[in-house]
């Protein structure tokens, strides 16, 4: 009797142990839609795409594309996502100048201020020490633009990342500087102010880096106390953050986030419930190149006071070529 019991006994662990691979099978998957904007594009290499949601709900994107990055043929290209999926994309965008010269576009935003025009912000230039700020609107969610205008000297507009609306409405970019020469070049921070809706910019100083940490591209969070923070790629192997308690009009000196960075962009979004969420590479150096590192895995980061971080989604472990852009 004791030794039919002892047997039935493993006979229902068995059971149960078999049964653990199909519901973890049958656990819903956090990713709820995949796909691509544009499964056969015109041009071969794409980068640094934008996402925003339209009053309507309606999704648009862009990205720069061509032949190559920093190759005069490429342009910018916009797409809207309807009932029926993603309509066919556009180039909206090109780096003609009125001298006849061609130049490469570089890393849009799409940006939705309450209640105004969608705004496109993207760069013109032979290269990122080189490049301008310009801009376009459209009235009508990405349907027709206006005329490309060139921001004012020395304003280049957000880098990579969206700018936000701060409780008094004025406009806060995250933008950034790239110095120098290919070979020796230097990053920082320069937030950029707008109090009339774009129509003039403030460009700030750049925040200080006492610890020689370079970043660029930053991407800017808000508390339910009204502090702010920035969070940036870097050269040095882990991302950069910054606080400003005064609205953006100053901030602490660049300290080392609790995150790895390989020398690659970030987008970093708050949420609705307050949390911090980052797309990020959760990966830094290869060992034998100091200031660069594997771009894979793509990894999801939460945090509830910008401080402690912690890796709750890898998407993607391997290398492939695509970009990762986060809505507001």
């Amino acid at each position: 009797m004791r030794l039919q019991m002892i047997l039935r006994y493993f006979r229902t662990l068995l059971v149960a142990l078999a049964a653990l691979p199909m519901a973890a099978l049958a656990a819903p998957s956090p990713i709820l839609l995949s796909e691509f904007i544009d499964p056969a594009p015109p041009y071969p290499q794409a980068h640094a795409s934008t996402i925003v949601e339209l009053p309507d709900g309606t999704l648009a994107a862009a990205w720069f594309g061509g032949t190559g990055e920093s190759r005069p043929d490429v342009t910018i290209w916009f797409a809207r996502r309807g009932a029926h999926g993603w309509d066919k994309p556009v180039s909206v965008a090109d780096g003609q100048s009125a001298d006849g010269t061609r130049y490469p576009t570089w890393n849009p935003v799409l940006f939705q201020p309450p209640g105004g025009p969608l705004t496109l912000f993207y760069k013109v230039g032979p290269n990122p020490r080189g490049w301008w700020g310009m801009v376009k609107t459209s009235s009508d969610g990405g349907r027709h633009w206006s005329a490309a205008q060139r921001l004012p000297e020395g304003v280049l507009g957000p880098i990579k990342n969206k700018p936000v609306v701060l409780a008094d409405g004025s406009w806060l970019s995250p933008s950034s500087r790239e110095v120098g020469t290919p070979e020796e070049n230097h990053w920082f921070i320069r937030m950029e102010r707008s109090i009339d809706r774009g129509k003039t910019w403030t460009v700030e100083p750049p925040i200080a880096s006492p610890m020689g940490i370079e970043a660029i591209q930053p991407s800017v969070l808000h508390f339910a106390d009204g502090c702010l923070a920035l969070i940036a790629r870097t050269r040095q192997g882990a991302l950069a953050m910054s606080w400003s308690h005064d609205a953006g009009k100053s901030w602490s000196p660049l300290v080392a986030a609790d995150l790895p960075n390989p020398n690659a962009g970030t987008d970093a979004v708050t949420l609705a419930d307050g949390r911090q969420l980052i797309v990020y590479n959760h990966s830094a150096h290869w060992p034998d190149q100091p200031g660069n590192g594997p771009r894979w895995p793509l990894n999801i980061g939460l945090s509830r006071d910008g401080v402690s971080w912690r890796n709750v989604l890898t998407w993607r472990t391997n290398r492939c070529p695509m970009a990762m852009p986060i809505r507001r």
